[in-house]
């Protein structure tokens, strides 16, 4: 066996950080599975969960000078105990100093517990908040109770964790601590310069220091310590990137350069010029496709920005050679959209497209089948049904995947083996920051479409509060009997699909009441054609549905011209990208169109800045920016379902510039040792595997 071909395998100084965390004293079988639920399942997970807090038990007055509000760490003498009469009455034990006394007080105690733990005539440290009650001073419930002797190893200042249900402080900082113990000292991986210039300290006294904070500066994002962490995980994530895509043009491209009469055709077939981005991405593309390397290029364009129209003009460049291309779309719904825009002109240049569908079955299929492995069909626009094994392309030589942020970059590359050196577009509509961009796209180039179309109308964004309810919908009633069809959008209500099903549906009956059968609902939980249909009968004229109430399922690419105006209740709990989103689903014919945002008062602070900016600008990119910085980029995108990566200890609307940092030592490392056989490049290696980018260390030679 070659050496080049052999699995890399996880280096042995990290197995202890990669064991259970049940493998930790203390942590069973139950706590394992609350654990793992909070914060993962391996040791090394719970490195990453930093504090978020901290108690100071630094602060010991004697008690006629505790504050209250305060967590104070007081020695008293135990004086007496004061049982309640009645269970629910609090139990009280009374304490004293030379200054004053102090009550403690216990709720469903047991007075054996309590005098075992606190004896009568007895010195004891206590250490909670002071609370003032009557004019007496009181410490409900403290946190610690200990001898003299056992006070010296109290922790003076404790960090505070996030937690979920059935997980308690003490648990998850004890498992902390077990867990710091096993982290061993690891090869320095940063470049000993950049590492003196910004005064950081070893990766293991980072994380000892980070999980130490000593006062409230510590628990900041802009904190030295934390900085180093931070930066550990961008690099990992930008080198990993990056030897993806070293390695994907490694394999060799193929020269895509088509003579331009297939182009000529769809563009004069065209009912308007391109826009000056429109045909600067198509030059940047065109160039890609004609160099011998692959192209990987991500083409970036709000809603209605015209990415479809450059994309079939770069799938006709790779038809005029005689090879064929494939559109790739997340959904049934957007990919019969896409075929809905491109057949007429592909008609028009007299080039052969087909649909493939996972909906598709028999005769039809196997059509289409044939046609895709015979080369009868030009171009292939399709579901993940593409994908399929028996999918086979007779000569596949771009692949443009609409991402709309649901395909990872496993399945780009999927795609791309179906054929021999297969180019690579991937659209995006959701305007991503530039940070966010080089996280998740840093293996590609980018392209941007930053102007609407000609004839494409400003849209007039209004905010109402929800209790002029009726003013809207009577405002609903005129524009329908004017000829518009209107988007009614239900609001977000807590992470439930059936709640949010259930408003919708509540909507939609009370619409239903006063404008009859016009009235349709569409939403996550309905099967795909039952969906289509609701679709189809509100995007045809006359097809019977003028207002169509939604949850947020039609953020995606549906194309109706005719729909001028848009309702959002409670826009105060949708981000910032989704009512652009949303909004971007009207204002795409003729007519003057209208979004009404309908919120719910009292505002938050972010809820109004977040309103302020959408009613502001339409430019998604700026929008995306003032997401980030509200919100921070977990939230933004949804990252659970978005394939963008989790940052654990990076903040990416803190740490921007440590990403760039980040790319640029990249870009250094590749230069010096593209291989990471030096001495850093295999401290590189393990930092790679920290971060589980073990997909990435497999495109290296062993070492």
């Amino acid at each position: 066996m070659s050496v080049s071909h052999q699995q890399p395998m996880r280096p042995e100084i990290l197995f202890p950080l990669f064991a259970p965390v049940t493998a930790l004293s203390g942590i069973g079988p139950r706590l394992g599975k609350l654990v793992k639920k909070a914060v993962g399942a391996h040791v090394v997970d719970l490195l990453w969960h930093l504090p978020a807090g901290l108690i100071d038990r630094r602060y010991a007055p004697k008690i006629r000078d505790a504050i209250p509000g305060r967590v104070a760490t007081i020695t008293v003498k135990v004086w007496k105990h004061e049982p309640p009469h009645n269970p629910r009455r609090p139990y009280k034990v009374i304490c004293a100093d030379e200054t004053g006394t102090l009550q403690l007080v216990f709720f469903n105690a047991r007075q054996d517990w309590l005098t075992k733990l606190l004896p009568p005539n007895e010195t004891r440290v206590v250490s909670g908040q002071i609370e003032a009650f009557n004019d007496q001073l009181q410490m409900g419930h403290p946190d610690h109770i200990v001898t003299v002797e056992e006070a010296a190893g109290l922790q003076a200042v404790e960090p505070v964790y996030p937690l979920t249900a059935g997980l308690t402080l003490k648990i998850v900082g004890k498992a902390i601590r077990a867990a710091l113990a096993r982290a061993p000292e690891l090869p320095e991986w940063q470049d000993p310069a950049w590492l003196k210039q910004q005064g950081w300290t070893t990766w293991r006294a980072a994380l000892t220091a980070a999980h130490g904070p000593e006062g409230e500066a510590d628990l900041e994002p802009t904190h030295p310590v934390r900085q180093r962490l931070a930066y550990d995980e961008l690099l990992a994530n930008q080198l990993a990137l990056a030897l993806v895509r070293a390695h994907q043009r490694k394999l060799m491209g193929r020269v895509v350069a088509g003579d331009g009469r297939l182009r000529a055709l769809a563009l004069a077939a065209l009912p308007y010029e391109l826009t000056g981005s429109q045909k600067n991405a198509l030059a940047e593309i065109l160039a890609d496709m004609a160099e011998p390397l692959r192209m990987l290029r991500l083409l970036q364009g709000d809603v209605g920005s015209g990415k479809t129209i450059v994309a079939l003009l770069a799938m006709l460049n790779a038809v005029e050679t005689g090879a064929q291309a494939a559109l790739m779309a997340p959904t049934e719904i957007l990919a019969r959209q896409h075929f809905q825009t491109i057949a007429p002109i592909a008609a028009a240049s007299g080039v052969r497209i087909a649909l493939l569908t996972g909906r598709d079955r028999g005769k039809a299929r196997a059509a289409v089948l044939d046609g895709l492995a015979g080369g009868t069909v030009d171009i292939a626009i399709g579901t993940h049904a593409l994908f399929q094994d028996e999918v086979e392309f007779h000569d596949l030589a771009l692949a443009v995947i609409d991402e709309q942020h649901r395909f990872g970059v496993h399945q780009r590359v999927t795609l791309a083996a179906k054929g021999k050196a297969v180019d690579m577009l991937v659209m995006t509509a959701t305007p991503i920051p530039r940070t966010l961009k080089l996280t998740a796209y840093g293996d590609l180039d980018a392209s941007r479409l930053t102007e609407k179309p000609a004839g494409r109308q400003p849209i007039d964004t209004r905010t109402v509060p929800l209790d002029r309810m009726a003013e809207v919908v009577d405002a609903v009633g005129r524009a329908v009997v004017a000829g518009a069809k209107v988007y009614w959008v239900c609001p977000l209500v807590e992470e439930s699909e059936l709640t949010d099903l259930a408003a919708a549906a509540d909507r939609q009956a009370e619409l239903r009441g006063r404008f009859g059968e016009r009235v349709g609902l569409v939403h996550g939980q309905m099967k795909g054609p039952e969906r289509d249909r609701a679709m189809e009968a509100f995007a045809t004229p006359g097809g019977g549905l003028d207002i169509l109430v939604a949850t947020t399922v039609i953020e995606v690419g549906v194309d109706v011209p005719d729909a001028t105006i848009m309702v959002i209740e409670h826009a105060e709990r949708f981000g910032l990208a989704q009512l652009h989103q949303l909004r971007g689903r009207i204002g795409r014919g003729q007519a003057k169109s209208t979004c009404i945002l309908l919120y719910q008062t009292p505002l938050t602070e972010v809820a109004r800045s977040r309103l302020q900016i959408i009613r502001e600008t339409e430019d998604g990119f700026r929008i995306a920016e003032e997401d980030l910085r509200l919100r921070g980029a977990g939230e933004l995108l949804g990252t659970r379902q978005s394939g963008l990566p989790e940052f654990r200890l990076a903040n990416l609307a803190v740490h921007g510039e440590l990403l760039a940092a980040a790319r640029d030592d990249v870009k250094l490392i590749q230069g010096r040792d593209p291989d990471l056989m030096g001495e850093r490049g295999k401290a590189l290696r393990v930092l790679l595997y920290l971060f589980q980018r073990d997909a990435a260390v497999k495109n290296l030679r062993s070492g």
